[in-house]
């Protein structure tokens, strides 16, 4: 039987830009490869640690009055949590919530069955094929944001995407924000640095939000702990400042095995865990109901050179099983890191250490992905060129995760009516109908015949993601915004550098 050709070419649909929705949910269940007596030791390794050992709360009398009268005992500036006292003021955590975008059709959830992407953060430099690697600048920082928000892959801007190394240690961070709020409608992570600076993105983003910001959290702060056990004035302030608005922290121990902690993968997820659980008990303990993120920043270091190496096994192993413990505590989960690597430039390791850690981060049922997009030697830069490398392999794998369809529709029966056993499916009315979205198309990736690529001069991967990125920037739309509101945000940010005095440290 010959298939029909009648209306075929009325049905034929032009090629359209793939497009993702800002919440994704997970078919693919998460990967739980260690049994319950292993998480058991593991839980009992950080109760432990945060009994015995206790963690320092430095520079911060007021967190450490909080803690004791919660019920820790408190030694200078160590604290010590009585066995399960810091879980039981856990409990007060969302298992799950929204984190409202200026473009309600943006917002996300975190937690349960969702995933968010996001791109690398905290870079000093960046680099590309034809300038090569330099400093970052403010340009490279309002380049990055807008290239996140024009692909669907990305669901959230991040925070500091580069260092703007160009701008005041002590005003950069009214800059960035400024970015986010108007050069992107995603969520963002707002500054940490201080306390004052976190009181700054408060003030801006409730110039934008207003009151809405009093019912969902509309900003999300990252909380890095000075590993091992330790908490500083900086960080603690900062979160104190966000946990009182009922604004979104993620808290993000960040351990090396062999430096910031054992050199066992066993000691880093406990020793994570422990770190987690006493930040979380201070938000907590701030603000019960909180919405909070268990996040982590783990990898290993070569023994030999010092050197941090990303993507390798030990590391990913510690994924899976904060995941395990993340969901025993049934809050949300940050990732160890997407799509990471040591690599200098956007070569052959860069590609496998970043696959290899973005796919245990994503098996291990995290809701939220950090570093998914740019990074390269060991975060120090981000790469343009990377950077659109790896956003081929986010919408990949958001593809996959959301799992297949099974229907009437995609079983396809008729489709076997209009060709005969030996016949191809190209033309019949279903493939008419699906060509365009059946499969996932990767910009990057070439498939053509050998003596096509070597007649165009045999071009990389880098070096075909040259143009893409060019291309994303060039045909960048800035979303729009409150006129009256935007003008508030300028004012303010105007009057606010005016009152910093530039400082460079």
């Amino acid at each position: 039987m010959s298939v029909k050709r009648s209306g075929r070419k009325a049905r034929l649909r032009t090629q359209t830009t793939i497009t993702a929705p800002a919440i994704v949910r997970r078919i693919m269940p998460p990967y739980a490869p260690f049994p319950s007596h292993d998480i058991d030791a593991l839980e009992r390794q950080a109760d432990w640690l945060l009994s015995e050992i206790g963690i320092e709360f430095r520079d911060d009398p007021i967190a450490l009055e909080l803690l004791s009268d919660a019920g820790a005992r408190v030694e200078g500036v160590r604290v010590f949590f009585p066995d399960g006292l810091a879980r039981q003021l856990c409990a007060t955590a969302p298992s799950s919530f929204d984190l409202l975008a200026r473009n309600p059709a943006r917002t996300i959830r975190l937690g349960g069955d969702h995933i968010v992407f996001m791109p690398g953060y905290g870079s000093p430099f960046v680099t590309d094929i034809e300038q090569g690697r330099r400093y970052a600048t403010l340009v490279d920082f309002h380049n990055f944001v807008k290239m996140t928000y024009a692909t669907p892959y990305l669901h959230h801007s991040g925070g500091t995407v580069v260092e703007p190394t160009d701008v005041p240690v002590s005003k950069r961070h009214l800059d960035m924000v400024h970015a986010h709020l108007t050069l992107s409608d995603k969520p963002f992570m707002g500054a940490v640095t201080h306390p004052d600076r976190a009181k700054d993105t408060l003030d801006m983003v409730r110039l934008v939000f207003g009151d809405r910001m009093n019912a969902t959290p509309v900003v999300q702060a990252n909380i890095n702990v000075n590993s091992p056990l330790v908490y500083d004035g900086a960080m603690t302030g900062a979160l104190r400042v966000y946990a009182s608005a009922g604004q979104c922290v993620c808290i993000s121990p960040a351990i090396f095995g062999g430096a910031m902690g054992p050199v066992t993968s066993a000691a880093v997820a406990a020793q994570t865990h422990a770190e987690v659980l006493a930040g979380v008990a201070l938000c907590q303990i701030i603000q019960p109901g909180c919405p909070i993120v268990y996040g982590s920043f783990h990898n290993t270091m070569s023994l030999k050179s010092g050197a941090l190496t990303f993507g390798t096994p030990e590391a990913n192993l510690v994924t899976f099983a904060l995941g395990q413990l993340a969901r025993r505590m049934n809050v949300p989960f940050r990732s160890g890191g997407g799509e990471i690597t040591s690599a200098n430039s956007a070569d052959g390791q860069a590609m496998s250490e970043s696959v290899s850690a973005l796919w245990s981060t994503v098996l291990s049922g995290a809701n939220q992905v950090w570093h998914a997009a740019g990074w390269l030697e060991g975060g120090l830069t981000m790469g343009y060129e990377k950077f659109v490398m790896d956003l081929d392999i986010c919408g990949a794998l958001l593809k996959m995760i959301a799992g297949m369809e099974v229907s009437e529709d995609t079983l396809s029966k008729p489709s076997y009516k209009q060709v005969e056993p030996g016949e191809n499916f190209l033309s019949t009315d279903h493939t008419m109908a699906h060509f365009s979205t059946a499969n996932f198309e990767p910009e990057i990736a070439e498939a053509g015949p050998f003596e096509t690529w070597q007649e165009n001069g045999s071009p990389t991967a880098e070096q075909r993601a040259f143009p893409r990125w060019k291309s994303l920037l060039n045909s960048y739309e800035p979303p729009a915004i409150d006129e009256a509101a935007k003008k508030k945000l300028d004012d303010f940010m105007a009057d606010r550098k005016s009152s910093l005095p530039d400082e460079w440290y």
